[in-house]
């Protein structure tokens, strides 16, 4: 069986966070990158507010809260989006990284890796 290239495995993580976010957030981002660099994947997704979340981001109280309730709502679905994406890429996962700017509404996951994947690719 071949071996997947990096940008089937980025397609496959992709697809992934898409999913992730629609079922547990309960709407998916307009556009999602994902990028396999070295011992990181990045993942760049757009357009992830809500209709709510773009009013509440208006005020600097509301931008906090935005802040808080994401990292929240992502402290509680970690461990289950660790283990997705580390059966899709095939290295463990050392640590996750997230933010989100709500002033364009987009979010960064940047999950540290234990070994450098993109070797596997060259």
């Amino acid at each position: 069986m071949p071996v997947p290239s990096k940008g089937e495995k980025e397609a496959a993580v992709r697809t992934a966070i898409i999913k992730f976010e629609q079922e547990f957030l309960g709407r998916g981002p307009d556009e999602v990158r994902v990028f396999i660099v070295r011992d990181m994947l990045v993942v760049r997704l757009k357009g992830v507010l809500t209709l709510a979340e773009r009013q509440l981001a208006k005020t600097a109280e509301g931008i906090d809260m935005v802040k808080r309730l994401r990292q929240n709502l992502i402290a509680q679905g970690r461990e289950r989006l660790c283990e997705q994406v580390t059966d899709l890429i095939g290295a463990k996962i050392t640590a996750l990284f997230t933010d989100i700017d709500t002033v364009v509404g987009e979010r960064i996951f940047v999950f540290t890796l234990e070994s450098d994947v993109e070797a596997n690719f060259r």
